[in-house]
């Protein structure tokens, strides 16, 4: 698998995880839906996949990619006065990307066709 394919493939998770929660139960359009999980899947790895990763363990990045959908979706939803996000929504957000990036990782990590 590709680089470009792990990311088009976390950006596909990060969106579902997306629908599931802020589309379902806040009601947010999927064109909304699909702008945070660009900015969650690009940051996340960024800063999840290419930072923490390498320099601490699956569990630890898996957290803080969850923690940081979270904060990048409040974040969002103050800058975009459409995007309508509750905290039990961005709870159920972050988990479902902790555990899908858990997953992920481990893919990652033994995969050797992806570059670092």
């Amino acid at each position: 698998m590709k680089t470009w394919m792990s990311l088009l493939l976390k950006y596909v998770m990060t969106f579902v995880a997306g629908f599931l929660t802020l589309s379902l139960i806040n009601g947010n359009s999927v064109l909304e839906v699909l702008a945070i999980a660009l900015a969650v899947a690009a940051l996340s790895y960024a800063v999840g996949d290419l930072l923490i990763l390498p320099a601490s363990n699956n569990s630890v990045a898996a957290i803080c990619d969850g923690l940081m959908a979270a904060i990048i979706t409040y974040i969002i939803s103050w800058l975009w006065p459409a995007v309508t996000v509750s905290f039990l929504s961005v709870v159920i957000f972050a988990i479902l990307i902790a555990a899908a990036e858990y997953f992920l990782h481990i893919y990652l990590m033994a995969s050797h066709e992806v570059a670092p």
